[in-house]
């Protein structure tokens, strides 16, 4: 049995071998050696041809490795693509840790960092200092992007078509708090709101006692990479209080991780 980084046990029982032998064909590619034969990569793998052969067509149809006019195969695409998100992902994190961590102790509530994901909203980073009524979210959560005041900071910098485009009705059909968005009509009129205002706010829309207020962060195109919120209970605040509360430092601490990533 393996065990992570922070000592907790994990069973060989989660692993996949064909992903873990999908992945390890990916490893042999190297700056010296930036494409490899099929017989080649067998031998640097020690895989049978025919296994290693499917495996290759299984990256190669998803985009993680090319096979060349030598019947070579080199990385993909795809391989890029996801080391710039990993890369990106970092650099937001990086930038992001020290501010969160300052709105936090000076608020003594709870703080997200989330980016967009699909229709959903994925946390990436959180500081909970409260009993929120959402206290199962942790990093690597999701949550509907239509019911949480981050989400509707990341669908604003889309426009109404591509917001259109990228929810359908089974969006407004889901369990939510009592004042949760049930139409794409009603989400468009909130989105033009958050647009010159500059913030969103979350009313018992994601669940009965909770509310949030959250602010962009843009990164150096000016576009909205990331969203954070100040989220507290209800029965602790109006939304009225929240607002003249938290509202501004919200804004200055999404504010000082868009210059941190370099805003203009």
């Amino acid at each position: 049995m393996a065990t992570t980084a922070d000592g907790e046990a994990t069973s060989s029982k989660y692993r996949v071998e064909a992903l873990a032998k999908g992945l390890g064909l990916l490893t042999l590619f190297s700056e010296a050696r930036q494409s490899l034969k099929l017989k080649e990569i067998c031998e640097l793998s020690g895989l049978p041809m025919p296994t290693a052969f499917r495996l290759l067509a299984t990256l190669q149809e998803a985009g993680y490795v090319e096979r060349l006019v030598d019947d070579s195969y080199r990385p993909g695409l795809q391989v890029l693509t996801l080391g710039h998100a990993a890369l990106r992902s970092l650099d937001l994190l990086q930038c992001a840790e020290e501010p969160i961590r300052a709105l936090a102790e000076s608020t003594a509530e709870t703080v997200n960092l989330a980016v967009l994901s699909g229709d959903r909203v994925l946390y990436v980073a959180r500081r909970r200092n409260t009993d929120l009524v959402t206290a199962n979210i942790s990093v690597g959560s999701t949550l509907p992007a239509v019911l949480s005041s981050l989400g509707k900071v990341l669908l604003a910098d889309l426009d109404d078509d591509a917001v259109t485009s990228l929810l359908g009705p089974t969006n407004f059909a889901l369990a939510g708090g009592p004042n949760a968005i049930t139409s794409s009509k009603q989400l468009l009129v909130q989105l033009r709101e958050v647009r010159r205002a500059g913030f969103a706010t979350q009313d018992e829309e994601l669940a009965r006692g909770l509310r949030s207020v959250a602010a962009p962060v843009r990164g150096s195109s000016s576009r909205t990479v990331a969203a954070v919120n100040i989220a507290v209970n209800a029965a602790d605040y109006t939304l009225e209080e929240l607002l003249r509360r938290h509202k501004d430092s919200v804004l200055a601490t999404a504010d000082e991780i868009s210059l941190r990533l370099g805003r203009p």
